[in-house]
């Protein structure tokens, strides 16, 4: 498996190893002992495997607070999006500074976010499943979020309309969040 830094520290890309032949494809997504000898020690406890039927849909920008915050490891089943992670740990140097990569069933690629970014995607293609591992179970009374046209962040995001849902409608400005720390 290869690794690739992103311009975030602690955020990665994970390419693993394609094996291909006429019948298709191998590969292993996920293997602790080799992410281990990388430096990346993560336990998982959870897989989360979404849907989005339309291009356009957007999901995001989503993070969870202490003491179950949660670090993904996200990848791409069918379609394709660019999935963006943004550092909100309030301390940090790359404080509101934000990476963006294009995943796709057809490159293979996984994006690591650790714990204090916030997370989220636009599907790039209809039908776009999205499955991502995390660290710590879903906790809905510390699940926060900013929302995805903040200003202040001035993400290029695929849509300027996108699908979102009534909560990420709803979520607030990075200012007015509540973050990792606070």
């Amino acid at each position: 498996m290869k690794v690739t830094h992103t311009t975030l520290n602690d955020v990665w890309i994970l390419e693993p190893t394609v094996h291909v032949d006429d019948r298709g494809f191998f590969m292993e997504s996920y293997h602790s002992s080799r992410l281990h000898d990388l430096g990346i020690d993560i336990t998982f406890v959870q897989d989360n495997h979404s849907l989005s039927v339309v291009q356009g849909t957007l999901r995001g920008l989503h993070y969870q607070l202490a003491p179950k915050a949660q670090t993904k490891l996200v990848r791409v089943l069918a379609g394709e999006i660019w999935d963006v992670a943004v550092d909100i740990r309030p301390h940090s140097s790359q404080f509101g500074q934000w990476t963006g990569v294009k995943l796709s069933a057809e490159n293979k690629l996984q994006l690591l976010i650790p714990a204090g970014f916030a997370h989220g995607f636009c599907t790039l293609t209809p039908h776009a499943e999205v499955l991502y591992k995390v660290d710590n179970y879903y906790s809905p009374e510390l699940d926060r979020g900013i929302r995805w046209n903040d200003s202040t962040l001035n993400i290029p995001w695929p849509s300027s309309s996108p699908i979102l849902s009534d909560k990420d409608e709803r979520l607030p400005l990075l200012v007015d969040a509540e973050l990792p720390g606070d």
